[in-house]
């Protein structure tokens, strides 16, 4: 038997490849298929079935494209949601046999309705590891307020009291020695206190693991499940719904977004009013000169995330920028990934070909934390931290107000229009976006400190975890 997790660090995301005796299966596999079908070809084995822990929020999972492709049994746990697709609705305990191996469904509803783990076997009969999902991550649980945004009747208390049963009563019986393959880690929304880790034993999260305390009380354990919950991005049920109903084939995502223009046809597009200019260049080259009413999300991060945090339509016609033409496909690609699919064409030779024709642009003025340092004791300067919440009452400048970058375009009314500010974030990727967002609603009148807080850390600015007021005016 052969186990891998192939983990994608931008959307923080586990899929799990699994083998025996010339059959496969593939658990949570991402949008894009062709590596898959890569390694199924290389080991020689046929895919026999694609299991879904559940219909995921913040992804798309390849699970249609995958089965289309193999012929591959799509497999759920117990549920009454109508798809787009076949699927195989498995129950609680049910087995499914690959190749010498067993894995085993085990209902653990919670996350959501249908959430599923999957106890995987060897070929000796001997339990090996648990594929989690979302019921059960290294040092948290799966929040329990997501699946009423799709389902309203499905309240965040009534899912939470289903996972304390799910883990009391399924998950916490389960040998210690289990190796816990869960579908994220760290920097992912679907939990609140992921580690860095991406697997561990059972026994150990029963000793580390808070929402596994066994002196919990059902009372207890909700209410510790349910606060310090953000809100959810607002992309989530929109991916929900195109995991359950269907999506084009990334093939056809492809084929629309790869369109090369010059400058003049993508000067055309542009200057319509429903198309957005994403440039996914790097926050600094961005800075030094940009196609005016650009958005800036840097590829060099969690580009997707931040795409379906802030671009409110998931049918929003895109045009590229990028640093050159061998960057397209792979944001193509990570756009896909949370269902953003309607790129209509980039600009071909990146930025380079609109300066080269002479065209408007426009640059983010910047200083470093040393220039600040030198104007702060002298100046009643306005800044604003764009960090979260979390990050901010952690530590922060001394009189500087929170505006978190994922609730600004709500907040445009705080920023001041006739006076100057200064942004910064942690290390300049999100200070960036919000600078792009600033100048295309018209500011003009800031500047965005170069590595954020890390440098400003480095300074002899005054700090404090006080939490100022969140308001400028």
């Amino acid at each position: 038997m052969e186990l891998e997790q192939i983990y994608t660090n931008c959307i923080s995301e586990a899929a799990y490849y699994i083998t025996s005796n010339g059959e496969a299966a593939i658990v949570d596999p991402l949008r894009e298929t062709q590596p898959y079908l890569d390694r199924l070809e290389r080991d020689n084995v046929t895919l026999k079935y694609i299991f879904e822990t559940h219909f995921h929020a913040d992804f798309v999972s390849g699970h249609i494209d995958l089965a289309r492709k193999t012929g591959a049994t799509i497999v759920y746990g117990p549920t009454d949601m109508k798809t787009g697709f076949d699927r195989h609705v498995g129950v609680d305990g049910e087995v499914f046999h690959l190749g010498g191996i067993t894995i085993k469904l085990i209902h653990t509803p919670g996350h959501t309705m249908e959430s599923s783990c999957f106890l995987v076997s060897d070929e000796e009969g001997k339990e090996h590891g648990l594929i989690s999902g979302d019921t059960l991550f290294i040092g948290d649980v799966g929040r329990p307020d997501l699946a009423q945004h799709v389902i309203a009747d499905l309240t965040k208390e009534k899912l939470a009291r289903l996972l304390f049963h799910s883990l009391r009563e399924k998950i916490m019986p389960l040998s210690n020695d289990l190796i816990v393959y869960p579908n994220h880690g760290a920097g992912s929304a679907c939990g609140k206190n992921m580690s860095k880790e991406t697997t561990d034993t059972l026994g150990n999260q029963k000793k580390t693991n808070y929402a596994l305390n066994p002196n919990l009380s059902e009372d207890d354990f909700v209410l510790a499940i349910l606060s310090g919950l953000t809100t959810p991005p607002q992309y989530f049920p929109k991916n929900v719904l195109m995991n359950i109903q269907g999506y084009d084939s990334l093939d056809t995502v492809m084929h629309r977004g790869h369109k090369p223009y010059d400058v003049i046809t993508f000067e055309t597009y542009a200057n319509q009013p429903d198309v957005l200019i994403l440039d996914t260049r790097r926050s600094e080259l961005f800075a030094q000169e940009f196609i005016p009413n650009s958005l800036n999300i840097g590829l060099e991060s969690n580009f997707a995330s931040w795409v379906g945090e802030l671009i409110t339509n998931i049918n929003q016609d895109i045009l590229l920028v990028t640093e050159d033409n061998s960057k397209v496909d792979e944001a193509i690609i990570r756009l896909s990934r949370v269902g953003y699919d309607h790129v209509i064409g980039y600009l071909d030779g990146g930025f380079q070909s609109w300066k080269n024709a002479g065209k408007e642009t426009q640059v983010v003025h910047r200083i470093s934390a040393q220039q600040l340092e030198k104007q702060y004791p002298k100046d009643n300067l306005i800044i604003i931290d764009v960090r979260k919440a979390s990050e901010y009452q952690s530590e922060h400048l001394i009189n500087a107000v929170n505006i978190p970058l994922n609730v600004l375009h709500q907040n445009l009314s705080e920023f001041p229009k006739d006076l100057s500010f200064i942004l910064y974030c942690a290390g300049g990727y999100r200070s960036m976006i919000a600078a792009s967002i600033l100048k295309q609603n018209g500011f003009d009148n800031f500047v965005d400190v170069v590595g954020g807080f890390q440098e400003i850390k480095k300074t002899s600015l005054p700090l404090t975890d006080y939490v100022c007021p969140t308001t400028l005016l």
